[in-house]
């Protein structure tokens, strides 16, 4: 679950599915510029890890039992120094989109598209963050 590149992209994950939970860790364990820092089942248990575990990056999930990932999401980005927040979906739909826009979000992307889209959002990250390091 850990990286060994110091400077890897810290991702907090969010789904109340464990087995879509399993299927990211997995994709993303492999790459060395990330390190999955922590996981949530709920929107409540996200606000909570996002103070904890610092992330760079949180994949949240829209629908989910207690507090749902739009108002998670609304509650993260008005944070001082909020991470970047990309909502995760498997309705994609106009109407979710507009909402995780409305919250705050980076960017939204359908879970059927998991791995054309979240990939090249997040090379877009790291190279913004390697062009401010230097």
């Amino acid at each position: 679950m850990k990286s060994t590149e110091t400077n890897a992209l810290r991702i907090l994950l969010v789904d109340d599915s464990p087995t879509f939970l399993y299927a990211v860790t997995r994709a993303l364990t492999p790459d060395s510029r990330i390190n999955i820092v922590g996981q949530a089942t709920s929107g409540h248990e996200a606000l909570d890890l996002v103070s904890t575990v610092r992330p760079d990056l949180v994949l949240m999930d829209v629908a989910m039992p207690g507090m749902n990932g739009l108002d998670a999401t609304r509650h993260i980005k008005a944070q001082p120094n909020p991470p970047r927040v990309v909502v995760l979906t498997s309705h994609d739909i106009a109407h979710y989109r507009t909402a995780a826009q409305a919250a705050g979000a980076d960017s939204f992307v359908s879970k059927a598209d998991f791995g054309t889209q979240l990939l090249p959002f997040i090379d877009t990250v790291l190279a913004e963050r390697a062009s401010a390091a230097s």
